[in-house]
Parts: structure tokens; sequence; C-alpha cells
């Protein structure tokens, strides 16, 4: 028993309460100390899985692939995102349509703090939390390049923060639909590179990315407009109550920083855009570049051909003739 209870400790969400509904008792979880142990065995066992998808399935493409060491470490790269991404876009998807937090855009807002968090929904915050955090050590595992060390360090800083601050300052419903959204972005894009890298002329699923990406900023956007302009600040207990969860929803009666904050939440993602438009306008620069060089290859293997052709002149019936018709051979002047 004592075995037993250890290993709970590691494996499942601690922190359980019965909260009295109209039903009876519903057990919801709330967060402490103790969560930092299950994390850590998650740790684990996402280092497990990584290291699966790697030897069972890239490693095994790669070798098909004959990618140069640079493509063969952002193929590795997009490979596992893609393999994460998409688990993690299936299994939020389901923990927000069955909680009902897309079919009631109000709960997000509704009887904050939300203190009690469902067993899934915590499940889903802790494994997020462990994968981020295993991505540190893979650094080292993958033997990732140092010129791309510093991207991906401010990648994995970024979700760690988001992530962690969504959990623990109580606003979970919001922090799983906008990672609902940031993922399934994701997903394509990474997707699209896989498919770069084994054709390197079919650049349609980067067109897909292009509208999920625009779709899903537009989303993000209205939904901070929509929680932080109008939601948070109807919240009926505005005082500042640590001990119940409550942290910041007083000062979203202030108008000022209200509009401060939508503000700051406005140029982030204009700066997002302004990356985003950058980048498509490098990567239409690129092709239409590509495919000027590609006609003037072309028109210049003709011209050349032409040119061959007129020099050496053509056959006819086996013999040789030149460009007017008459055969290169001088004739033979008769005697007299």
């Amino acid at each position: 028993q004592v075995t037993a209870k250890t290993a709970f400790l590691f494996i499942l969400p601690q922190y359980n309460v019965s909260v009295p509904t109209a039903d009876g008792e519903l057990v919801q979880y709330h967060y402490g100390l103790k969560d930092l142990v299950t994390i850590l065995f998650y740790i684990f066992i996402a280092i497990i899985l990584h290291a699966v998808v790697q030897e069972y399935a890239l490693d095994k493409i790669n070798r098909r692939l004959h990618l140069s060491k640079v493509k063969h470490s952002k193929f590795n790269e997009s490979g596992q995102l893609v393999a994460f991404h998409l688990t993690s876009v299936i299994w939020c998807l389901y923990v927000v349509v069955t909680e009902g937090y897309i079919s009631n855009p109000r709960s997000l807002w509704e009887n904050y703090p939300h203190v009690y968090l469902p067993f899934q929904v915590k499940f889903f915050y802790l494994c997020q939390l462990a994968y981020w955090l295993h991505a540190l050590p893979e650094l080292y595992f993958q033997k990732v390049r140092k010129e791309e060390i510093p991207r991906q360090l401010r990648c994995i800083a970024l979700y760690l923060v988001h992530i962690a601050g969504a959990y623990l300052l109580n606003l979970t419903r919001l922090g799983l639909i906008l990672l609902l959204l940031q993922y399934l972005a994701e997903f394509f894009f990474h997707m699209a590179r896989l498919v770069c890298f084994t054709d390197e002329n079919n650049e349609k699923l980067f067109n897909v990315w292009a509208v999920v990406f625009v779709v899903t900023r537009l989303f993000t956007l209205t939904l901070y407009i929509l929680v932080i302009g109008f939601g948070l600040p109807r919240v009926e207990n505005q005082a500042l109550d640590p001990e119940r969860g409550n942290f910041f929803s007083f000062l979203f009666n202030n108008i000022l920083f209200r509009m401060s904050v939508l503000l700051l939440v406005c140029l982030f993602q204009a700066s997002v855009m302004w990356r985003f438009i950058h980048f498509q306008l490098r990567r239409w620069r690129e092709y239409w570049n590509e495919q000027s060089s590609r006609k003037r290859a072309a028109a210049g293997a003709k011209q050349q051909a032409k040119l061959l052709k007129r020099d050496s002149g053509y056959h006819e019936n086996g013999v040789v003739k030149a460009e007017n018709g008459t055969s290169p051979r001088t004739k033979k002047l008769k005697s007299p």
C-alpha cells in the first residue's frame, strides 16, 4: 500500500476535492507543489515517446530521403512536432467539446476564478508542461546545431510561460481554446515542411497553412477582446483574493488598465502578422526568382540548340546539307 500511494503520486494528478453540485458531489482538482512530481514523471514518458517516434518513424524516412545535415535536423524537428500537435489538437478539441467551453462561450469567464478543474483539464495541462520541459534535454539528445538552439529556446520558453500562466492564474478555459488555435496552425506549418522535404515543388500545404494561420490569429484576437474587454470586468467577485485564486480580475474594472492590456495584445498580434507577411513575401520572391531562372535556362537551351543546328547543317537522305539546302561539299570542275 505504501508503494501504491507513492506510485499514485507520480502517475495521477493530486489535490482532488469533492465539490457539491445539484446532482450530488463532483470530484475536481486544484494545483499545488505535488504537481511537480507528476510533471517530472511525465517528462520521462515524453522522452521515451520522443525516442520511439524518432527510431521507428523519422529515422526510417530519413534513410530513404538522403537529406543533408541541415534538412535532416529540420525534418526531425517538424516530424516530432507534427506528432505532438496532432495529438494535442485531438485531445484539446475533445476536452473543450465535452466540457462545453465551445458551445457556451460565457463559461470562459463566468464564475472566475476557475480554481477547481475537471480531471481531464488538469491532466492535459500537466502533460503539456511535461512535454515542453522535456524539450530542453532533447536539445542535447538530438544534437541540435548551435545556431538553432536560441530559436528553439525562445519557442519553448514562450509555450511554458503561457501554459503555466494560464494554469496558475486560473485561466485554464481560455488557455485551452488559445492552445487549440495555436496548435492547429502549427500542425499545418510543420506538415507543410515535411511535404516540402519530400517534394520541393509541392507547396500547396503552405497555402493551406497561410489561410489557417490568418483565421486562427483573428479568432485569437477576438477571444482576447471578448474575455478581457467584456467578460472579466463583469465578474461578480472583483476583490483581490489570492487564497481563492482571484489574482487580477479587480484590475479589469479600471478601463485604463483594460485598454492597456488590449493594446499590448493587439501589438503582439500585429508583430506576429508582420513576421508572417514578411515570410510569405520572401517565399513568393524566392518562388518567382526560381521560375524566372528556369525560364531563362530553358530559353538559353533552345537558343543554343538553334545555333548548333545552324552551324552543323542538317541531314537529308543521308547527305549533310547546309541551311540553304545546298551540299556543303565543293563541286569538282570539269577539265576542258
